[in-house]
């Protein structure tokens, strides 16, 4: 009967092994499984950021367009003096705004990061099965 322990201990110490095998492959399988979530949503928001860019772009575009216009019209060279500085304003207005667009995006990238923190605990079943093993060697040499 004293023969069978280490044998017990043998074998419990390679399911245990085993499991930890198999729970590390899980863990990394789920890991590239966020991973590609994340990078696809990181993805929609870059995309989605270019078309408000562009649209703002356009906006802009248009607005001095109508402007100039409406200035030529008028008279007014729409190269100088006061047009000059609507020109300029409404250039400055759509900067501050693709600023804060730009703060926006960053924020929205950042929150779909997983923290540093977070452990992914793919050594942890290793360690474990580690400290099994010792045990089981432990025993067998007692």
């Amino acid at each position: 009967m004293a023969q069978l322990a280490p044998i017990a201990t043998l074998l419990g110490t390679g399911a245990t092994l085993l499991g930890a095998a198999r729970q590390a492959q899980a863990q990394s399988a789920q890991a590239r499984m966020q991973q590609e979530t994340a990078r696809a949503r990181a993805a929609g928001v870059a995309a989605q950021q270019a078309a408000e860019t562009r649209a703002r772009e356009a906006r802009l575009a248009g607005t001095l367009a109508s402007a100039r216009a409406r200035l030529a019209a008028g008279g007014v060279s729409p190269d100088e003096g006061s047009a000059a500085a609507l020109a300029a304003g409404l250039r400055r207005d759509a900067a501050a705004a693709q600023a804060d667009s730009d703060a926006v995006f960053s924020a929205r990238l950042a929150a779909g990061r997983r923290s540093l923190l977070n452990d992914d605990a793919t050594l942890t079943p290793w360690l474990r099965a580690g400290t099994t093993l010792g045990t089981a060697a432990r025993s067998l040499l007692d």
